[in-house]
């Protein structure tokens, strides 16, 4: 990249923020940096994101409204996780279709192209 590229970053969550692994001080994600001038991935990023409590000089727990937005945002994934995977595998069953269609016929011969004589 070289400027004057602009990025993209787009973040999501690593674990679900009920499971009981989850930590409760912090938070992990993975990141993807976009180049917008070449619309492609430039990077990737794994964070690792902790609450520190300068006062107590310690690790802090995440507060509750953090959570739930945590909570949201992991549902939030998930379900487009969910629809994108369907929408992908509608694509490959009719891309399948069109290929048994057209090539999988008994007639069909395969084109070699300039390899003709």
């Amino acid at each position: 990249m070289t400027y004057p590229d602009k990025v993209t970053v787009y973040h999501k969550l690593v674990h679900d923020p009920t499971s009981p692994d989850a930590p409760r001080h912090g938070f992990y994600l993975h990141a993807m940096i976009v180049s917008e001038a070449r619309q492609r991935p430039a990077a990737r990023v794994s964070e690792d994101l902790v609450i520190y409590d300068y006062k107590a000089i310690k690790k802090a727990e995440l507060p509750p409204f953090v959570m739930e937005q945590f909570k949201s945002t992991w549902d939030l994934q998930e379900k487009a996780k969910r629809y994108w995977q369907e929408r992908i595998l509608d694509i490959e069953t009719r891309v399948r279709t069109l290929e048994t269609e057209s090539w999988d016929r008994e007639d069909a011969v395969e084109d070699t192209g300039s390899a003709k004589q």
